[in-house]
């Protein structure tokens, strides 16, 4: 899978951090980490920690959770539960968010799209809004979540938030994908990773949501 060369630079920072208000210090990049897998032995869950070691200390890592999110229904739109509001005042803070996802009946997790559906209702009120997002995928199949992720993405360009197009993350995975210490063991694979969070740096830095920077 080739690596598109990246050219185009706008407003923000490269280092990992983001300007505060005129006259104040930098701070690091808040990312959030979702997995759409509420399995306690999830694989794409170790995947997003396996990105957080190669992420190391350019960004606050903050990881999103989503088993307690009970069902979303119409009715909630008149008043949040408490878990949903702290849900999208976490995810409003943040400057970019990876979303890990694995692929049920070729199709998006129940557990995501119930995510998706709290973060943006009531209308009016989608905190994905501008937030620049990196999705990757984690399977023992051989399509790695790749229908998954495309669902995923359509779903989420209609709540306005843009993806990092290049390159994809279908990862078929061993169980020897990780050492000991929860890192990919693969030195290819970690190349890979590590040039994706690079890509991944730079899509946020290009898509800084001013409401963030404010």
């Amino acid at each position: 899978m080739s690596i598109m060369c990246w050219t185009h630079r706008s407003g923000g920072a490269e280092d990992g951090t983001v300007p505060e208000m005129l006259g104040r210090k930098r701070r690091p990049m808040r990312i959030g980490v979702l997995s759409g897998s509420i399995a306690s032995d999830s694989i794409n869950t170790a995947l997003l920690g396996a990105l957080g070691h190669i992420i190391g200390e350019r960004a606050e890592i903050v990881p999103i959770a989503i088993s307690t999110l009970p069902l979303y229904g119409r009715d909630a739109d008149t008043g949040h539960p408490e878990v949903a509001v702290a849900y999208k005042e976490l995810v409003r803070g943040l400057d970019g968010l990876i979303i890990a996802t694995p692929e049920y009946n070729r199709a998006l997790p129940a557990a995501l799209k119930n995510a998706l559906e709290w973060g943006s209702r009531p209308w009016g009120e989608n905190v994905f809004a501008g937030l620049p997002v990196g999705i990757v995928g984690a399977s023992p199949g051989t399509i790695g979540t790749a229908l998954a992720q495309q669902q995923l993405r359509a779903g989420l360009a209609f709540l306005d938030a843009p993806t990092l197009a290049q390159p994809e993350v279908y990862l078929r995975w061993r169980d020897d994908m990780l050492d000991s210490a929860g890192r990919i063991a693969d030195a290819g694979t970690r190349e890979f990773l590590s040039a994706w969070v690079e890509r991944f740096f730079a899509h946020v830095t290009v898509h800084a949501r001013a409401a963030v920077l404010a």
